[in-house]
């Protein structure tokens, strides 16, 4: 039987804390530094807390240190993961293969998606290695995920199944660092990616003007988890570590839910990483949560459907086309309840995202605070911000207890009770009391003050009464016992929490692997230090290139995708077999003047994108024939 966790991002303290009360197996947190996320820097003392709050239910804390390090950060790096280890962490996410250099403790270690995990190959080389986890790219499909799988079964398969998508490869992306000297290797991605865009071929030509050429849709898998389990994959991933609270805790309930009914109906296939069970005080619904739209990505293949090249801010759900306009107030077609202070938006006729907050709706009638100028007949109208629902996500929304069987009875010099959780952990404590007789019944009394267990973690699943005669006993003892049952009960949850370790017969030095290293290794292996160099070295590589963070290279692809904007606008020979109307190569250009240049390789399906490198040819010169 497959162990299957749902693994939510955690912000901080309090996300990861929510992550877990609303379903979460498992949870990537930042620590204070080193991580891909920058902003979203954490405490040794918070996430000792978050552990500890973790470990409870038997779910899983994991650290990102996923960035690449210079050399004098390299004794920090060293520090930093011996304590994330005292703190009884469960895992490092991390990039930077030269932390085989360093002195580890046994921590387990997961190989981010930052790493570029494409291929069966590159996973049998990480799992020689020791990782015992690979978080693949996000543009893999159904079929090469089983693959990896089939050929790799010990191996753990994370994947990504909700949030932002980059749309460069992961661990491959030099756009941000190129332009504003801000790398997303260390965390520091200024999203060039969803700026707007002009697309021009070699001419000069205007094909677009300012859109979001490069700015994807979501990834939403919720519908295809099941599919995703069946190829394999044992860790569901939530992106949105820059998230706040509201989305964790929406976006997992609704993974969570939707991962149970799956494991019901598979009951002798899977199973869940952790324990407890969650009572929700709302309906989930990701469409709710920030969100530009939702895609499967390449999960089924190749489609037209991930890119939104109007806007890369949240949309929301759809409520509804406008059906009349007045002057202060508008009339919708669509059948959603909408409330007082509901945030809307629209793309206007010029293609731009307009947004207002109603201030009243009544009747059908919807008040906006200001009537919206470009708000016309026939427009689709979203639902960015849910008053309703945004205040039943800032109360308790969820709970998350462990269930329990109490049981008492009767000894010769006094009572015996026992609390046993749904792991197979007791506790047990037989105190001494001279026993006298009840004047009335004592049964109900007697469950009612041992069952009291709110705050505690725990929540009665049944209790069994064994007791020869009607005995009583005070409440205060029923509540004094009952205390001690719950303090010693959680005690052996604590102790029994296993630490995993890493593999100590993984070496970081490979005697053979399927995975072939070129002699030469270019920027793209974001080698920063020189332990990562020795890295390299070790595996048989006898020229390593210096990571493009220390060496800006001219003219290397800055970009490697697989969303394609030639196929996205109907000219793949491949696939539409039509041939691009304008002067190849074309080239994207932001406001600011900055150019790319963009080469497709369409025997690999992929889009490269490079610095500006191109030369307007003069209007009189002849046009070269169309090419890929």
């Amino acid at each position: 039987m497959r162990r299957i966790e749902l693994l939510s991002p955690a912000k901080d303290l309090e996300c990861g804390i929510e992550a877990i009360r609303h379903g979460a197996d498992a949870v990537y947190i930042g620590a204070s530094r080193y991580g891909a996320r920058a902003a979203a820097g954490n405490s040794i003392e918070d996430i000792a807390r978050l552990v500890e709050y973790a470990h409870f239910y038997k779910a899983r804390v994991y650290a990102t240190v996923n960035t690449i390090f210079r050399d004098d950060e390299l004794s920090d790096v060293e520090q930093l993961i011996q304590d994330l280890h005292k703190v009884h962490v469960d895992a490092l996410i991390v990039q930077d293969m030269g932390i085989f250099g360093l002195n580890l403790p046994p921590i387990p270690l997961h190989a981010s998606t930052q790493m570029d995990n494409r291929t069966s190959e590159k996973v049998g080389f990480l799992q020689q290695l020791g990782f015992d986890q690979v978080v693949l790219a996000r543009e893999l499909s159904l079929k090469e995920i089983q693959h990896i799988h089939e050929q790799h079964p010990d191996v753990a398969l994370e994947v990504f199944v909700h949030g932002a998508l980059c749309v460069s490869y992961s661990g491959k992306c030099y756009m941000s660092e190129s332009c504003f000297n801000r790398s997303a290797n260390r965390g520091e991605c200024s999203q060039v990616c969803r700026m707007e865009f002009d697309l021009e071929d070699n001419l000069g030509t205007k094909i677009v003007r300012g859109k979001h050429l490069l700015s994807l849709k979501d990834l939403c898998q919720l519908d295809s988890l099941e599919d995703l389990l069946a190829a394999g994959v044992s860790s569901l991933k939530i992106e949105g570590r820059l998230k706040e609270v509201d989305y964790v805790k929406n976006v997992t309930a609704a993974y969570s839910q939707r991962l149970n009914e799956l494991i019901a109906k598979h009951p002798d296939e899977y199973t869940r990483s952790s324990s407890g069970h969650v009572s929700y005080n709302f309906v989930p619904d990701v469409r709710k949560s920030f969100n530009r739209g939702f895609t499967h990505y390449f999960l089924y293949g190749r489609n037209a459907d991930i890119f939104s090249f109007d806007t890369p801010k949240a949309m929301g759900e759809p409520v509804g086309k406008v059906k009349e306009v007045f002057t202060n107030y508008f009339t919708l077609s669509g059948t959603q309840e909408l409330h007082n202070g509901d945030g809307l938006c629209f793309i206007d006729g010029n293609g731009r995202l307009q947004g207002f907050r109603l201030n009243k709706t009544e009747h059908g009638r919807h008040y906006p605070l200001e009537m919206p100028r470009t708000l016309a007949q026939g427009t689709e109208v979203f639902r960015n911000f849910d008053q309703q629902f945004d205040k039943v996500l800032h109360a308790t929304s969820a709970s998350r207890n462990i269930h329990v069987t109490i049981s008492i009875s009767d000894t010769d010099d006094g009572f015996q009770l026992s609390m046993a959780d749904e792991d197979g952990l007791t506790a047990s404590i037989s105190p001494k009391i001279e026993k006298e007789l009840a004047h009335s019944h004592q049964s109900d009394n007697i469950r009612n003050q041992l069952s009291k267990l709110g705050g505690t973690g725990f929540e009665l699943k049944s209790f069994e009464n064994h007791l020869s005669k009607n005995w009583f006993i005070p409440s205060s003892l029923l509540s004094e016992w009952k205390r001690t049952l719950v303090a010693q009960l959680t005690s052996a949850r604590s102790l029994y929490y296993p630490q995993l370790h890493r593999d100590h017969k993984a070496t970081s030095t490979l005697s053979s692997s399927t995975f072939s290293l070129a002699s030469h290794l270019d920027y793209s292996y974001n080698v920063m230090n020189s332990r990562s160099e020795d890295f390299y070295h070790r595996q048989g590589a006898t020229h390593v290139d210096q990571a493009f963070e220390l060496n800006h290279q001219q003219k290397v692809a800055l970009m490697t995708c697989k969303h394609c904007i030639r196929y996205s606008l109907g000219w793949c020979p491949t696939i539409h077999h039509k041939s691009i109307p304008y002067t190849l190569p074309l080239h994207l250009t932001l406001a600011n003047g900055m150019c790319f240049q963009l080469e497709f390789n369409c025997n690999r399906c992929q889009m490269i994108v490079y610095p500006e490198k191109r030369q307007i040819l003069p209007i009189n010169k002849k046009i070269p024939k169309n090419r890929r």
